[in-house]
């Protein structure tokens, strides 16, 4: 039996890697956005989003029982960078209120808001993503 072979759009561009859901995980979640952004020549926006991963991979092993945890680098659109991190639950995430006596933890949301272009969360019947969006406009990209 022959089958021909159609071309389809694969959709935009994306790396994405499931870890177990553990701190240590941050290493490589930071490894693949690394990554990610040097292949679409996007370097400038490295430490940005190193940070906006580390924060959303504390934020799900914190927050959620999920044993594993889906690290997601994308380009959604020329214009913008996704950093996303998918957890299995579906607990939203709730950013504290600023304020000179903050404790250690609990700034994770307030660092990602000041660092992306706009952050948010796309909830799914088995959980959820957060991500951030850095703006690539200007910069060198796919």
């Amino acid at each position: 039996m022959t089958v021909s072979a159609q071309p389809r759009p694969t959709g935009h561009p994306e790396y994405s890697e499931t870890l177990p859901g553990l701190e240590e995980s941050a290493a490589a979640a930071r490894k693949l956005v690394r990554v990610a952004l040097a292949a679409w020549h996007l370097e400038p926006l490295i430490d940005s989003g190193v940070l906006i991963v580390t924060e959303l991979v504390a934020n799900a092993v914190r927050h959620t029982k999920s044993r594993s945890i889906r690290i997601v680098v994308s380009k959604p659109c020329r214009h913008f960078v996704r950093i996303g991190v998918v957890d299995k639950a579906r607990v939203m995430p709730a950013m504290v209120k600023p304020g000179g006596d903050l404790p250690t933890s609990g700034r994770g949301l307030l660092l990602i808001d000041a660092l992306a272009e706009r952050w948010g969360t796309d909830v799914h019947d088995w959980g959820k993503q957060v991500w951030g969006e850095l703006l690539c406009d200007g910069l060198d990209s796919l």
